[in-house]
């Protein structure tokens, strides 16, 4: 039995004997897109200004965890260097009492809101 020679695999183009122009795709409608697909963005995109600021900004953070059926931890973190965590139920409720106090003792509030008074 004789094997039988394999076809080529590639194809090589013809001979482009000058320089001609490249053949232009026809434009037709994408499939399954709307036309107006564009006008419809990301409307905080259309906006001027999207991060507009009212002169406030977040000065005490208080963080609480408090899984179901687990131990809850709290941690309450102030940019005047306060940083203080609690763990258990007990605990996690007097520091959020003393986070809320911290709050009008807080030198950095106090500078704040005696600045708007003057």
């Amino acid at each position: 039995m004789s094997t039988r020679p394999r076809p080529s695999l590639k194809s090589l183009p013809a001979a482009v004997t000058g320089p001609r122009a490249a053949a232009q795709a026809a434009l037709g409608p994408a499939v399954g897109e709307p036309k107006s697909a564009a006008r419809k963005g990301v409307p905080s995109a259309l906006r001027s200004d999207a991060h507009r600021s009212d002169g406030r900004y977040p000065i005490a953070w208080l963080c609480i965890s408090a899984p179901y059926g687990a131990v809850p931890t709290a941690t309450s973190k102030c940019l005047c260097g306060r940083d203080r965590s609690a763990v258990g139920r007990p605990k996690v409720l007097a520091l959020i009492n003393n986070h809320t106090a911290h709050r009008d003792e807080c030198p950095l509030r106090i500078n704040q809101e005696g600045r708007q008074a003057a």
